[in-house]
């Protein structure tokens, strides 16, 4: 068989005309330095900040630093997530910014910074995924705050209420209850179409599981997520669980949904940052800060809102914590979270030892817009509340000089004592709105004056019986109408009158 020179050229043709050239051009740069979860690379001339790379070995990071010969990178990952990579490797440019999976799939799940689920119970099904940072609503999107978001928490709900949309801050040295009083509110949000984000930032493992125990055993896991970066996690992590918890929520936000976020605490996710800015070799500031610490708050909790009807009416509640040291509010990062909130929250050391819980701080806990979003009802019977309670605080220091009192003084003394009684409040015990205005009704209206101290809490817990067993309908009207009416306080007069009579005569007083 002989080949034809012919045949071959118009096969050598044919194939030439088929094939295509696929050209691809990368970014790439090389590892000059690395450690302590930071890299520092060469190359990447048009790489972007907040940019994700791409090490070996699959290791993600985020671009925080641009410099004339180099690029800063936060590495991504748990327990040394740094240590197979090496100076010289490869680092590759993704054209992507950081996102987490969000979507009713991960409520019910504990979820790492990065939205990869910790719980055991397998994969997440979701596959709606979203940037860890995003605009805030501008005015326009937005409309006032409204709607009240109850605690069940009676000095919360009475003095310093919180509504849907607004940002209220739980400030307090550790050990004094902030955790406590989140997670009451999360338990109260049942059967009330809130879903719940708690972040837990820098806490123990222990701390967190805990958490998740107590939340499983009172049925609130059931529309709640936890995103954890933990004591363990590295310092990028613990960074980025604020914001992906935020992106989670902003997706129920838009969606019409009403949702709370814990932020626990954003002490730790303060320090974790100014390590990443030192280790970035970022000049410091005050307390070694660097200069962007207010905007990484305010970017933060901006994002929180009330939107208006057209965009779904949905809100979305951020309640952060800040950790003091020996009751200083005046140092760096609670003044700077205090000015971007609408209201605070101060919890006191003295008044949490003297067994005052929840230990508000009645004249340093301000709430400035929930007034607006509070039930009617509530408003009625704590309107005088807080002054009242202040002057209390104010008569007990001077008593303490042991000056002679006149009547008017001893029985506004004794009306003080009797509130701050009827304020205490167990944990994981929170009250129907109802319930809370009916006590403080009590308070307020002279009922408990004659009582002794010591038996306020019995009375308390019988009252609740009885209103429930032979006056249901006086709460359920308070439920249904959010107001007192004439008619109704005449009713609770004389249903209390009664109870009160058989109270005293079943405790022989």
């Amino acid at each position: 068989m002989t080949l034809r020179p012919e045949e071959v050229t118009s096969v050598i043709r044919q194939e030439l005309e088929k094939y295509k050239t696929r050209m691809r051009s990368e970014s790439i740069g090389t590892v000059i330095q690395v450690g302590d979860t930071i890299a520092r690379i060469h190359g990447l001339d048009d790489v972007m900040v907040g940019e994700l790379v791409q090490f070996s070995e699959n290791v993600m990071g985020m671009v925080l630093n641009l410099e004339e010969e180099s690029v800063g990178v936060v590495i991504f990952g748990t327990d040394n997530p740094d240590k197979n990579i090496k100076e010289g490797d490869i680092v590759k440019r993704t054209g992507k910014i950081v996102e987490v999976p969000v979507g009713e799939g991960l409520i019910g799940r504990v979820v790492n910074a990065l939205g990869r689920p910790i719980d055991g119970k397998g994969p997440i099904n979701t596959n709606k995924l979203r940037p860890i940072e995003s605009k805030a609503p501008n005015v326009v999107e937005r409309q006032p705050v409204c709607e009240s978001l109850e605690t069940g928490i009676k000095a919360i709900d009475a003095m310093t209420p919180i509504g849907r949309g607004q940002r209220e801050l739980i400030i307090a040295d550790r050990q004094t209850g902030k955790t406590a009083i989140t997670i009451d509110t999360i338990i109260n949000q049942k059967g009330k179409g809130v879903y719940c984000i708690y972040v837990a930032i820098g806490q123990k493992l222990s701390s967190v599981v805990a958490v998740s125990e107590i939340l499983k055993k009172h049925g609130a896991m059931e529309y709640t997520t936890i995103v954890s970066a933990s004591s363990r996690a590295s310092a990028s992590l613990q960074y980025l669980a604020p914001y992906s918890g935020c992106a989670m929520a902003e997706e129920l936000l838009y969606s019409g949904k009403h949702v709370l976020v814990i932020y626990d605490d954003l002490t730790k996710h303060a320090q974790a940052y100014r390590q990443l800015s030192l280790l970035l070799r970022r000049p410091p500031g005050r307390e070694a800060y660097p200069g962007d610490i207010f905007y990484l708050h305010s970017r933060l909790l901006e994002r929180a809102a009330k939107l208006n009807d057209a965009l779904g009416a949905g809100s979305f509640t951020a309640i952060p914590i800040v950790e003091t040291q020996a009751g200083d509010i005046t140092s760096y990062i609670p003044t700077n979270v205090i000015s971007i909130t609408d209201g605070q929250i101060y919890l006191e050391n003295d008044l949490f030892y003297a067994g005052v819980r929840p230990a508000i701080n009645v004249g340093l806990s301000v709430s400035r817009v929930g007034g607006k979003a509070q039930v009617k009802a509530m408003r009625q019977v704590a309107a005088k509340l807080r002054l009242d309670l202040a002057q209390y605080r104010e008569l007990v220091t001077f008593t303490q000089f042991g000056t002679e009192l006149d009547k008017a003084t001893q029985a506004q003394l004794a009306r003080g004592e009797r509130m701050v009684e009827i304020l205490k409040q167990e944990q994981f015990n929170p009250l129907s709105v109802s319930k809370q205005v009916m006590i403080i009704y009590c308070g307020t209206r002279g009922f408990l004056d004659e009582l002794p101290v010591g038996i306020i809490k019995k009375f308390e817990a019988r009252f609740f019986q009885y209103m429930d067993k032979h006056n249901p309908e006086i709460s359920a009207e308070i439920e249904s109408k959010k107001e007192l009416s004439q008619l109704l306080m005449q009713k609770m007069d004389a249903a209390i009158t009664v109870f009160k009579e058989e109270f005293i005569k079943d405790n022989k007083l």
